[in-house]
């Protein structure tokens, strides 16, 4: 807890402060300022290009991972198995080793300095774990539930609508969670895939600040506790399901 309370009291003290006072002592004189100053420095729009590139990346996440993982599970064939095997592969990637391939790509693409270069690398990063968690959480659904609606003439895509995604809930919540933060504060992608201020994210805003705040700590860690509240409000949001998500299918 004490770089939190560091980081949380020193945005609320000035420039003169953090120097007459102890690093751990309370603002004698508790001001917004430093949090005005962060917002009047682009600070929405770079939290807006975050949000974006967080929800899109993180939908598109859900999306391929849970129909990549239904059939893995339903099916009995080689191709699903070795699917699996390919997706377990990806893990032992590292992302920082494909950033030169990434890099041509994505600008063989058209699409360098915007915000898909971030999306469409961060998405497909994050699939393989995710499939793991999908594929470990519907394991766990009896077969005897997809037996009965096979028996009442339901096909697959009626299955995954009424059966599979309310009871996978709780996984998509963790892989969501688990993915939204990833995204949210990459560094790497931003910073090698994007260039211009208008597709600039927060983890790169807060290295822009540094620069432009020079040693101005309480106006950097106000930023800090700004961009940090989102993603705190989701992890409030599902940490119930958190847990539950990511232990499934490892008690057997």
């Amino acid at each position: 807890m004490a770089p939190i309370y560091y980081v949380i009291i020193t945005s609320l003290k000035t420039q003169a402060d953090i120097y007459a006072d102890g690093p751990l002592a309370l603002p004698a004189n508790p001001t917004l300022e430093n949090y005005v100053l962060v917002l009047q420095n682009d600070f929405v729009r770079y939290f807006t290009n975050s949000l974006v590139v967080t929800v899109v990346a993180t939908a598109l996440t859900l999306v391929v991972s849970l129909l990549a993982a239904y059939p893995i599970v339903r099916s009995s064939s080689r191709l699903a198995k070795g699917t699996m095997s390919l997706y377990l592969l990806g893990l032992a990637i590292p992302l920082q080793a494909t950033i030169i391939p990434v890099y041509l790509l994505i600008t063989r693409l058209g699409l360098y300095d915007t915000l898909w270069a971030i999306i469409l690398p961060a998405a497909a990063f994050a699939i393989p774990l995710s499939v793991l968690i999908i594929v470990n959480f519907l394991r766990d659904i009896p077969q005897e539930l997809f037996e009965s609606m096979r028996m009442d003439g339901a096909g697959d895509w009626r299955i995954m609508r009424s059966l599979v995604l309310p009871l996978v809930q709780p996984a998509l919540v963790t892989v969501g969670i688990y993915n939204a933060l990833g995204v949210w504060n990459g560094f790497l992608f931003p910073l090698i895939l994007t260039q211009s201020p208008e597709n600039r994210v927060l983890p790169l805003s807060l290295w822009t600040f540094q620069g432009q705040f020079s040693v101005n700590v309480p106006a950097i860690l106000a930023a800090v506790v700004l961009s940090a509240l989102p993603m705190l409000a989701a992890y409030i949001f599902g940490r119930r399901y958190l847990v539950a998500g990511l232990t499934a299918g490892f008690g057997k």
